[in-house]
């Protein structure tokens, strides 16, 4: 935690976790409620948190040529039902359009829950010799999937992703496609968010319908839970041959593509809530945040005060550092609780005597900690620093809680306890058959969350005493 604090506008989390993470969503202005279960309003605070995320992938993705396309809203029922595995994953999640003005339609159309079969349609009519592959493309969007149970950010009727959609020639290059995703993936949760993630490849039972492989980036939540936090998924030839997708390769033959699929959404918004934050708000890593350093003007209305902070915001903006003076006229405790809830990294506190002094005083918000900074020196390059710093910091806190929560087990009764008494993730051997999987979250509530490479620690199944090979994390889930 950044410190011992608390803002009396939050729920604590040890008292009511859930409560406590939508008490962030809704005072610290991340989103609101709008008049439809599910479908939530990105206020600016929070999507601006998604533009920075957008902004990395989308850089990341042309420097690995993909192109950036975009695919109608509604589908076809019967292009959704082409693919058998597909639709029965999706159909009980489809929102169903049935009228088109005053008029009933033809054929019931479906608001996109993922874009699979249009991307397919399209390809099999673009797509005829080795020299149009691959095709590497990425769309930003939003898709409606109708949840029974809502969660801001963590699970919604509708919500803001992307998905990527590639056609290749041979299956070794479909499948470096999906891993070198998987591995950006990681990569954002590392870089850009300050949260480390467990990759692996998801079970028979848990992968994407209609894919042969789902590969996933998980993390771990303060209260022990795990969250699928991005996927990618290498299909095969599954929905090729459904779509009949050919090109005439370089002998002369006609062959089915190889294609993959890929997506993260704003549920990362809720990864980095649930990871970094305390019980005053938001603890924003300085990457991602909208604002990574705010001035709070002390005593702004003697000479000098305001304008000594406006040239020091002008000096940290001409540095690359997204910077806001907090000129209001509340006082400055309401201004300091007001950037620790909205988890501003850095504050800076200027007043009279300080500019007398010929400095400032820094607070970071992970960790509580001031110091008093001349302002002869270079301001901004210790800024930089600071902000390096922080984020480092907090990486290593998320990992230090996710190593801390991640124990091994050799026995069922000790899966259940471990479990009960600690949370977190769980490795065990499993013997590969989904009865055993399925057992094992209907009575526990902890599902497989990926398959791990690595030594084993037995080889025995933990469930039904068969032999096994696989080491998978189990974890209660969001």
């Amino acid at each position: 935690m950044a410190n011992n604090k608390k803002n009396d506008a939050i729920t604590a989390m040890e008292v009511d976790f859930a409560q406590w993470y939508t008490d962030v969503c809704r005072k610290a202005e991340l989103m609101d409620y709008s008049s439809i279960k599910g479908f939530i309003i990105y206020r600016p605070y929070g999507y601006a948190l998604w533009e920075r995320i957008q902004s990395y992938l989308d850089q990341r993705f042309k420097q690995t040529g993909h192109e950036n396309v975009y695919m109608p809203m509604l589908i076809p029922q019967s292009l959704l039902q082409k693919e058998a595995d597909h639709v029965e994953g999706f159909a009980p999640e489809c929102a169903v359009v049935t009228k088109g003005g005053l008029d009933e339609l033809e054929e019931p159309l479906i608001v996109r829950p993922t874009s699979e079969t249009l991307f397919c349609e399209h390809y099999a009519k673009i797509v005829n010799s080795y020299r149009d592959l691959p095709k590497k493309y990425n769309q930003w969007c939003s898709v409606v999937r109708w949840e029974k149970t809502t969660r801001p950010f963590l699970r919604g009727s509708e919500f803001l992703w992307q998905e990527g959609h590639t056609i290749h020639a041979s299956r070794e290059e479909a499948r470096d496609e999906t891993l070198a995703i998987l591995n950006i993936y990681d990569e954002l949760a590392r870089d850009l968010l300050a949260i480390p993630m467990v990759t692996g490849r998801k079970t028979e039972k848990e992968k994407f319908a209609g894919a042969e492989e789902t590969y996933t980036i998980e993390a771990l939540m303060h209260d022990g839970k795990a969250l699928q936090s991005g996927t990618s998924h290498y299909f095969g030839q599954g929905f090729a041959k459904a779509f009949n997708i050919k090109f005439l390769d370089k002998d002369g033959k006609q062959k089915y593509i190889y294609q993959t699929s890929w997506g993260v959404s704003t549920r990362l918004l809720g990864a980095i809530i649930m990871v970094h934050g305390d019980n005053n708000g938001l603890v924003l890593p300085p990457r991602i945040a909208p604002t990574q350093v705010v001035i709070v003007p002390i005593q702004q209305q003697k000479p000098g005060v305001l304008e000594k902070a406006d040239e020091i915001a002008a000096q940290l903006k001409a540095a690359g550092i997204r910077v806001k003076v907090d000129d209001s006229d509340k006082s400055p405790g309401w201004k300091f609780s007001e950037a620790e809830m909205r988890g501003i990294p850095l504050r800076i506190e200027l007043g009279p005597k300080d500019i007398e002094a010929n400095q400032c005083v820094i607070a970071k918000r992970n960790d509580g900690t001031k110091q008093t900074q001349s302002l002869s020196e270079d301001l901004a390059q210790i800024i930089h620093a600071l902000m390096d710093q922080i984020h480092d910091e907090m990486y290593d806190r998320a990992l230090k809680h996710r190593d801390t929560h991640t124990h091994t087990v050799s026995t069922y009764s000790e899966f259940k306890e471990v479990l009960e008494t600690k949370g977190g993730y769980i490795k065990a051997m499993w013997c590969g058959d989904e009865e055993c999987e399925k057992k094992i979250k209907d009575e526990t509530g902890a599902s497989t969350r990926c398959i791990v490479e690595g030594e084993a620690h037995s080889d025995k199944c933990i469930y039904c005493g068969k032999e096994a090979k696989k080491i998978v994390y189990f974890a209660k889930a969001y």
